[in-house]
């Protein structure tokens, strides 16, 4: 991951096939470390030390038609993310460490404060939209949940998009990314995934993260540190 953050891309037309295979071994360690993690948190003997509930939870409402932007999350922060790898390794290297800071932060907590709800309806109908939803209930616990991971990487996605430069000018494109990154937002509450607790926590994350990689420019930082220190 060091090597990544630090990496200089002062001549991106230089980049070939090995240049990008050495870019992707540190993204592929970090998701097997990541996926195996998390496979413990939601295979542990279950426990909830802290139920998450607000009363705004019981207020809204549920909605089975958001599952679509919910699993569309899964195919869109992979796709912009391979994007930005193989067209725009400046954004690509401030996206990576906005999604790896969070993601580990969000295995930290769930490891040492295991948490969850009590939010999710019984899904009666037959629709697919009602056996998705079930499918879903099926495969992931109500446990682990903050901060909303899904909330987090949304808006990381659109931060990147919102500060690349080869995509200033992409007015259409900008909008809908931002539609699509908020609609997976809406998606979490209206499924019941997450409480709002869990999107205000990740609204709360992403912002200092937001702060610290685009407004501070910590990766520039730590270049022209390393460029006095050589």
């Amino acid at each position: 991951m060091r090597n990544m953050i630090t990496e200089d891309n002062s001549n991106p037309n230089q980049n070939g096939i090995g240049t990008y295979a050495k870019r992707m071994v540190p993204i592929l360690v970090y998701m097997l470390i990541y996926l195996l993690w998390f496979h413990y948190l939601e295979n542990r003997p279950a426990q909830i030390e802290y139920l998450i509930h607000t009363p705004w939870d019981d207020k809204i409402p549920f909605c089975k038609y958001f599952i679509i932007p919910y699993l569309f999350w899964f195919g869109y922060v992979a796709v912009a993310s391979l994007y930005f790898l193989f067209r725009d390794y400046e954004s690509f290297r401030r996206l990576y460490l906005f999604l790896v800071t969070g993601m580990t932060l969000f295995l930290l907590i769930s490891t040492l404060w295991p948490n969850g709800h009590d939010l999710r309806p019984v899904i009666t109908g037959s629709g697919i939209c009602d056996r998705l939803v079930r499918n879903l209930y099926s495969r992931d616990t109500s446990t682990n949940l903050w901060p909303s991971i899904h909330t987090y990487n949304s808006l990381g996605v659109w931060y990147a998009v919102k500060n690349a430069e080869r995509l200033k000018k992409k007015k259409i494109i900008r909008i809908l990314f931002m539609l699509i990154s908020y609609s997976i937002v809406a998606s979490t509450v209206l499924l019941k995934q997450h409480s709002v607790f869990d999107v205000i926590s990740a609204f709360l994350f992403a912002g200092t993260m937001y702060y610290f990689i685009y407004v501070l420019d910590l990766l520039g930082l730590i270049g022209q540190r390393r460029a006095q220190a050589a």
